[in-house]
């Protein structure tokens, strides 16, 4: 089948080119795998916690728990497609940036311990959209700009 032959969503779920990942593109994966990890982690010990411990109430211990694994697999799926080269893995992976910028500032608001994780989980999301908007990321995933032709 030759490339005239493929359709428009075949071509895009191939790699757009086969030369050196850009840095920033593996190290917006990196983000958004950190951040997999992290949510996964954290829906692992309330799982491991609820299920070990006497929770208040089990139900809801349980249900946080495997919200924050669900929620740990999307950062996953971003990053194994930003490493592949997929252009739809950069949508997912915007969306958990923005999506922990909120959570960063509750964690700044609190006056505990969890202040410091709230500047982390802030930086790496700004970090996280600096590197999905930069050009070469956008490039390498073969995502065009308004008014950029096809070719």
């Amino acid at each position: 089948m030759s490339s005239a032959d493929k359709s428009s969503t075949e071509r895009a779920a191939e790699p757009t080119d086969q030369g050196p990942r850009p840095r920033r593109l593996t190290a917006a994966a990196a983000v958004a795998g950190v951040e997999a990890l992290a949510l996964l982690a954290g829906g692992l010990y309330l799982l491991v916690t609820s299920v070990t411990g006497h929770p208040d109430d089990p139900t809801s211990a349980l249900m946080g728990a495997v919200t924050l694994i669900a929620l740990g697999l999307i950062p996953f799926a971003a990053a194994r497609g930003l490493l592949m080269r997929r252009s739809w893995s950069r949508g997912p992976a915007v969306i958990t940036q923005i999506l922990a910028l909120p959570v960063a500032w509750q964690l700044l608001q609190a006056d505990s311990v969890m202040i410091p994780a709230g500047i982390a989980l802030a930086i790496l999301a700004v970090t996280g959209l600096v590197l999905l908007a930069s050009p070469s990321t956008t490039e390498a995933l073969g995502i065009r700009r308004p008014g950029q032709d096809a070719s």
